[in-house]
């Protein structure tokens, strides 16, 4: 009997993540377009916030899958990236992220994300719960820092099933989006994400041999690199 009842226990709150993440799935439908553009006028905010209800009531379980938990705090670190834009753009005009500030802290800076009763800014979650305790270079697509040379936000939230396959898919087409990395005979001048987390992406090489595993004309080793200048005006209206 004691089997039995933590068997259901464990498919209710499995129940309950999916229909939860369901409801972020559905207003990343809604309000962005499948090239990343996020319509923050139209945003449905009650609909957010019952999401991040969810979210602050959830802790997630180290026995989660390393898929499960990535794709956990991925979603919670884009849904208040969306939260603290709306807020801010309600209360005054913003035009970038960096617009946005509370008693001399940027937005990353915040301590604002409530999750499973617990407070985080968006810097802790990306940095500590992402990079170092589920490190993966293509964390970098997956959260969102709502401006436009970021890797475009994806209208589809992660889960355990589909985190591996859409963050490889994001990857690929964000280095070979000619807006955010320009690859000529002439030059090549790529987004400063690989500069400003070049240790992310350099485990198993150089920069150079990662970008080649995503692009169809590879790079020759030694070809020099710089790096784009960084737009930080918001990803939508």
């Amino acid at each position: 009997m004691k089997k039995i009842c933590i068997v259901t226990i464990m498919l209710c709150l499995s129940f309950a993540s999916s229909s939860q993440t369901a409801i972020f799935n559905d207003l990343l439908q809604k309000h962005v377009s499948t090239e990343g553009i996020v319509d923050y006028t139209k945003f449905n905010v009650q609909k957010l916030k019952e999401y991040i209800t969810y979210l602050e009531k959830t802790t997630p379980d180290t026995s989660w899958s390393e898929n499960k938990q990535k794709a956990f705090w991925i979603n919670a670190y884009n849904a208040y990236t969306i939260y603290l834009v709306l807020h801010a753009k309600r209360a005054e005009k913003i035009e970038s992220i960096r617009d946005i500030h509370k008693k001399g802290k940027t937005a990353w800076k915040i301590p604002f994300a409530m999750v499973g009763g617990k407070t985080y800014t968006l810097d802790h979650i990306e940095h500590t719960m992402l990079r170092k305790n589920l490190f993966d270079p293509r964390i970098h697509v997956g959260v969102n820092c709502a401006s436009v040379s970021c890797p475009k936000l994806s209208n589809i939230a992660f889960t355990e099933n589909n985190i591996a396959g859409e963050l490889e898919r994001l990857m690929k087409e964000f280095i070979n989006d000619a807006s955010k990395n320009k690859f000529t005979k002439e030059s090549i001048q790529i987004s400063p994400i690989f500069n400003w987390f070049e240790q992310d992406f350099t485990k198993n090489g150089s920069i150079i041999t990662f970008l080649n595993s995503y692009l169809e004309r590879k790079i020759a080793p030694k070809e020099k690199i710089s790096y784009l200048k960084y737009n930080w005006n918001l990803n939508g209206k």
